[in-house]
């Protein structure tokens, strides 16, 4: 019996002791130096002080653990302060309540109950997804051809690669809506005026740009029958509104699509591209305004050099001005070329890949170098109305033929010069004052040759092992001998 008891009194002091064990003070957390610069004190174990057994660091300078204040825990934010704002509910409207305890910051007022009710916190943005890979897949553009690029950030998942400015463009968000189909008007009565005033039917023909492939447009009103869709866009451009253009007064749009104008001077030659494998003189005519320090001007005609070829085009001189005849002057190498009177022929010059063909019966040419280059050439007068406008001052002996022209450039250096020229270089960047009504280029001396097919203007870049003259050449003035005189 005495046993059984010791036994009981031992079992019920173990216990004590156990209870007592775990309500003593917490077991101190074991620290360490993590800092190599201290090697006496790195890695060493040592242990929190009894007044701060759980919060403490590591002083591997001392080598001494040292206690970290506890920060208190943040005060609970007061709830928010809500309304219901329905008058319809005019027991409870505009009573003050509280978000509950679950939602503090984040309830509305349900009228009807009167009570606050927690809604969820809105969801966090999506991730913005990668931008789309595109490639140009056009192969008459090498230098941009098969290159990635990334979609802007504006349209990171809806872009396609302009082999002609080698950037990425957004799409359209949706193709316009066509136009729904006016019914006949009977045999008797006129065309609406709507309808009279419409231009040449025009469409993207580029099926790289399925938004746009084949949808047909009118030509705008101010360029009736010289105008294109731009697929990007779908939308028609005056071709004198386009990357590339020089037209009238020679106006031209540069390849950032920032026009300026460069007036040069009548009679004298200016260079408007120059590279490596091109050079491109443009000959100027024009009139001397008496109220003004510089000349009216016109492209009258093109010396092209490229591939130790050289191409000739000009305007014939005309005082009156009829479209059913041809002015367009075309010789290759020295040799002149005629074109039937036909839209649609073609000049192929096999060893050179180039090929001009009439986009129109007359007096509008399409020049193409395969890999290198494309001109559209259109030789235009001025009219009475332009002259009347403008103040030009055209007599009825001279209407000044001139050219309007369209440039497009498959395989320029970065170092590309020359008027137009160089809103092609990769460093470019506009001398032309903007934001006025005619921003204007200078720069006659820079660009200035001394013939229309000379490459010694002082940007010059041209380099050719061939500088043959045309020898036996007779240009529309009437004037022969060694050149071209224009």
């Amino acid at each position: 019996m005495a046993q059984t008891s010791f036994g009981l009194l031992a079992t019920v002091l173990l216990l004590l002791l156990v209870v007592l064990a775990e309500g003593g003070p917490p077991k101190p957390m074991k620290v360490k130096c993590q800092d190599k610069k201290f090697a006496s004190c790195y890695h060493k174990d040592l242990f929190c002080p009894v007044n701060c057994p759980r919060t403490c660091i590591a002083d591997c300078d001392s080598c001494q653990p040292i206690c970290v204040p506890q920060l208190p825990p943040p005060k609970p934010r007061s709830p928010k302060k809500v309304k219901c704002q329905d008058k319809n509910f005019p027991k409870c409207y505009h009573k003050d309540l509280f978000c509950p305890v679950n939602c503090p910051r984040t309830c509305i007022v349900d009228c009807d109950s009167c009570q606050p009710i927690c809604v969820p916190p809105p969801l966090p943005p999506p991730k913005p997804r990668s931008p789309m890979k595109v490639k140009c897949q056009d192969k008459k553009f090498p230098k941009c051809y098969r290159k990635t690029f990334a979609c802007p950030a504006n349209c990171p998942r809806s872009c396609i690669a302009d082999c002609d400015s080698c950037q990425p463009v957004c799409l359209p968000l949706s193709p316009p809506l066509p136009t729904p189909p006016t019914p006949p008007s009977t045999p008797n009565s006129p065309p609406p005026p709507d309808q009279a005033a419409e231009g040449k039917s025009v469409s993207c023909k580029n099926k790289l740009y399925p938004q746009c492939y084949r949808q047909e447009h009118q030509c705008p009103s101010a360029c009736p029958n010289t105008c294109e869709v731009d697929c990007v866009t779908c939308s028609p451009i005056c071709d004198c509104n386009r990357p590339g253009a020089v037209c009238q007064d020679p106006r031209f749009v540069g390849a950032d699509g920032l026009t300026f104008y460069f007036h040069g001077k009548k009679d004298d030659n200016f260079c408007l591209v120059t590279d490596s494998n091109l050079h491109i003189n443009a000959h100027f005519i024009g009139r001397r305004n008496e109220n003004m320090k510089r000349d009216f001007t016109w492209v009258q005609s093109l010396g092209i050099l490229y591939n130790n070829h050289k191409l000739f085009i000009s305007a014939k001189k005309t005082s009156t001005w009829n479209d059913a005849l041809d002015h367009l002057d075309l010789a290759f190498d020295g040799q002149s070329i005629t074109l039937p009177n036909r839209e649609g022929v073609k000049y192929l010059e096999p060893n050179s890949n180039t090929t001009i063909t009439r986009n129109r019966d007359t007096n509008s040419v399409v020049i193409e170098v395969e890999g290198n280059f494309q001109i559209k050439a259109r030789v235009v007068p001025i009219t009475e109305k332009e002259s009347s406008i403008h103040k030009y001052g055209i007599t009825e002996d001279d209407c000044f033929a001139h050219l309007d022209l369209g440039f497009k450039f498959y395989s320029l250096s970065e170092k590309v010069n020359g008027v137009l020229g160089q809103t092609y270089g990769s460093n470019y960047v506009s001398r032309v004052k903007m934001g006025i009504e005619m921003p204007v280029l200078g720069g006659d001396k820079e660009f200035a040759s001394s013939s229309i097919f000379s490459t010694d203007c002082a940007v010059s870049r041209f380099s050719t092992t061939n500088n043959q003259e045309y020898d036996d050449f007779k240009c529309s003035s009437g004037m022969d001998g060694k050149g071209v005189v224009c």
